[in-house]
């Protein structure tokens, strides 16, 4: 074998060793003996598989403050901000920044990334620039593209038109803003349009839904039922679903089943959407953050977003999954022991199956994984540690020495 993982503690609590050889896992099992050309030490460590960011805007990270900082701290401040940088930016730019990034996502252990593309601006800058992106970390980070029409659907002049010009140029997933159509109506058809196409080239679906505070914004009730005409179960998802915080109870209660009936998966973003929504309340304020305990248990695909790191939305952000998950159960109120497992399974094991990836800790799987300097996913959330070591496809691409802190008082 290439390389021999010894000694690691697995999520549910078990010891195993893991062999790998190629980019393959073959073997796990408590006790391999066999000759490795490299062994990591995880004696006491968690192994997990990777972290997967399921919905971030790689084109507009590490842009904070171009052209002026968001004074408002709102979404559509945000938007106005980045109709205004996409306008200046170049091509060359997005790159470094997106390749910068990368960079530290793999050294946080994240090796899957869904960015959202903004196909609007007619210069295609974005979308030719995270083509290239993706080309670069290939191998190492599997990067996801949306086809995501910031300006709207139909609300853009070349919203559509421009959304099927970055499916021809190989992006891979259908994108949509219903909630910032001009109307209901128009956001309505625009999740039909968005499903149709997808069904008819064979592609997912990952809609910006209901990013609002309004609790009459309701398109991912749409967007079930769509799923369900077009026979996309299992290949859509939901993103944001804020407005379904401030949604009646008695509408949820009939929502909740047929987004499970549908298969439709939803993906929060805790730091994003505490900090955007309820800018306009006073007191009480609201969180934002859609229902995930209720989404959970009925049985809904629920993982966990990063969405921004230092763009027109959001000043802060450091490309760690585990700060999201630990935002995620704090604002969910998920602190019972089942459940902060469960958020850390929203930043690792949810979000590969939402992308469609072979990710796990299995023979056979793809030999990508994380040792963290902690024993378990519990303390990963309430330390979140260092990466020890990031394997990705059988190579080791980055290493972290854990913090130390060398005491010179005695008690």
């Amino acid at each position: 074998m290439d390389i021999l993982v010894k000694g690691g503690l697995l999520a549910d609590g078990t010891q195993a060793d893991i062999a790998i050889t190629g980019d393959t896992i073959t073997e796990v099992a408590p006790g391999i003996s066999a000759e490795a050309g490299e062994v990591i030490d995880a004696r006491g460590k968690l192994v997990t598989q990777p972290f997967v960011d399921a919905h971030f805007h790689m084109d507009a990270t590490q842009s904070y403050g171009r052209p002026r900082v968001n004074a408002s701290g709102t979404l559509l401040e945000g938007i106005a901000l980045w109709g205004e940088l996409k306008q200046q930016q170049t091509r060359e730019d997005i790159i470094a920044r997106a390749l910068d990034y990368c960079r530290q996502a793999v050294a946080k252990g994240i090796l899957a990334i869904r960015s959202h593309v903004d196909v609007t601006d007619e210069s295609f800058n974005t979308v030719e620039a995270l083509l290239e992106v993706r080309d670069r970390v290939r191998g190492v980070l599997d990067l996801q593209l949306v086809a995501f029409p910031q300006d709207g659907w139909f609300r853009a002049p070349n919203g559509e038109h421009q959304v099927i010009r970055a499916l021809d140029a190989g992006v891979d997933v259908v994108g949509g803003i219903p909630h910032f159509e001009r109307t209901m109506a128009d956001g309505a058809a625009s999740v039909r349009a968005a499903c149709e196409l997808a069904a008819a080239r064979g592609l997912r679906v990952d809609l910006h839904c209901d990013e609002s505070d309004d609790p009459l914004s309701r398109h991912i009730e749409t967007l079930a039922a769509e799923t369900l005409r077009c026979g996309l179960q299992g290949r859509v998802a939901g993103s944001h679903l804020t407005s379904m915080h401030s949604m009646d109870n008695y509408y949820v209660a009939k929502l909740l089943p047929l987004i499970a009936e549908a298969q439709v998966a939803a993906i929060p973003n805790p730091l994003i959407n505490i900090t955007l929504q309820g800018r306009m309340d006073s007191y009480p304020k609201r969180r934002g953050q859609t229902r995930v305990p209720e989404l959970c248990a009925a049985g809904v695909t629920v993982a966990f977003g990063q969405d921004c790191v230092r763009d027109p939305w959001y000043p802060l952000g450091s490309g760690d999954m585990l700060d999201v998950a630990h935002m995620g159960l704090h604002v969910g109120l998920m602190t019972a022991p089942d459940e902060m497992r469960t958020a850390f399974e929203m930043v690792t094991r949810t979000p590969a199956e939402i992308l469609g990836l072979d990710f796990g800790l299995a023979k056979g799987k793809r030999a990508s994984l994380v040792v963290l300097d902690a024993p378990d996913p519990i303390e990963a959330l309430r330390l979140r540690p260092a990466r020890l070591a990031v394997v990705s496809n059988g190579k080791v691409v980055s290493r972290t020495e854990p913090a130390r802190s060398d005491l010179s008082v005695t008690f």
